[in-house]
């Protein structure tokens, strides 16, 4: 069982993830019946603390938190008193007096959730939504589990499995995360991007490095293309959109290229036609859709293991 916080994919050992990944296997197979929702956490309340907006990530752990029967209390910065320019510290404070056992932070500095978890401020569970371009361990969690699911629901990890993660690594919490997680589990992840593209320091990550997608598209078992991600880029990071999707870009001829038992994996939202062309997306080797219901229970699993519920099977 994994204690304390999820704050980063670093936190979770091998054994600890594969766990989590086998509870959300039970949660997943239960909550697919005609009982959708389960008592293990009653009595639980779990607070969604978003600076950033993401609905597919909050309905997610909404819904996670909902069919375990933990009350949820959903916090949006826009039109609160953070907008007012209340801080950090005094919206935990506040979530402490209401009595949150669990507080699944989104933030758009790095570092935002190890702040909330070190301080004094609150008594709670944190999980990391994702903080600035640093971490999403639970996107990490749920991409993990739908490669199981689609390529090696027979074994316990991910050991012989070549993943290419595609396109904006310099931003993407999801990409860094999915490096830690995916290595761990013993996949082979090789990062397709331009060098503008890359972070500082990339070359001491453990995966392989290359700028051609073409030379690699054919090799891999999973290609997970990223979202370009505009809104955090204030320079040219390259010519123009349509030279990067030339040579970056999911096509209909690069799908063509994939292996028969190959999946494209993409954490949302899209731009199609950027990163990602709309026949690729909605193509059958497309798991995008999996990707988001697994993530329901993946965050189910999390707060199951981090709020210490009831036994699964429990039904009183």
């Amino acid at each position: 069982m994994i204690t304390g916080h999820l704050l980063s994919a670093a936190d979770l050992s091998k054994d600890e993830a594969l766990n989590l990944l086998s509870t959300a296997k039970e949660l997943a197979a239960i909550t697919d019946g005609p009982n959708k929702k389960l008592p293990t956490l009653r009595g639980k309340t779990v607070v969604n603390l978003f600076f950033e907006d993401s609905t597919r990530t909050r309905i997610s752990f909404e819904t996670a938190a909902k069919r375990l029967s933990a009350d949820v209390i959903n916090f949006s910065a826009k039109g609160s008193s953070v907008s007012k320019g209340e801080s950090l510290k005094d919206t935990a404070q506040t979530l402490q007096a209401m009595g949150a056992d669990a507080v699944v932070i989104r933030h758009g500095s790095s570092g935002a959730a190890k702040r909330l978890a070190d301080t004094q401020w609150i008594q709670a569970a944190i999980i990391n939504a994702g903080d600035g371009t640093h971490e999403h361990p639970t996107q990490a969690l749920l991409d993990a589990f739908t490669i199981k699911q689609h390529l090696r629901n027979d074994k316990s990890d991910l050991t012989g499995i070549r993943v290419l993660i595609v396109g904006d690594i310099l931003h993407s919490r999801v990409a860094r995360s999915n490096v830690l997680l995916l290595t761990k589990l013993g996949a082979q992840v090789v990062l397709v991007a331009p060098p503008t593209l890359l972070p500082v320091g990339v070359g001491d990550w453990p995966v392989e490095i290359s700028y051609d997608l073409d030379s690699q598209i054919e090799k891999c078992d999973v290609v997970m293309m990223l979202r370009i991600q505009l809104e955090r880029m204030a320079d040219s990071f390259f010519p123009t959109e349509r030279e990067y999707s030339r040579r970056y870009g999911l096509n209909s001829a690069r799908l063509a290229k994939l292996s028969k038992s190959a999946i494209v994996m993409h954490p949302g939202p899209m731009n199609r036609g950027l990163e990602i062309s709309a026949d690729s997306a909605d193509d059958l080797k497309s798991v995008i859709i999996d990707q988001v219901k697994n993530g329901v229970a993946v965050r189910m699993a999390v707060l199951y293991e981090l709020l210490g519920g009831a036994q699964i099977g429990d039904s009183k």
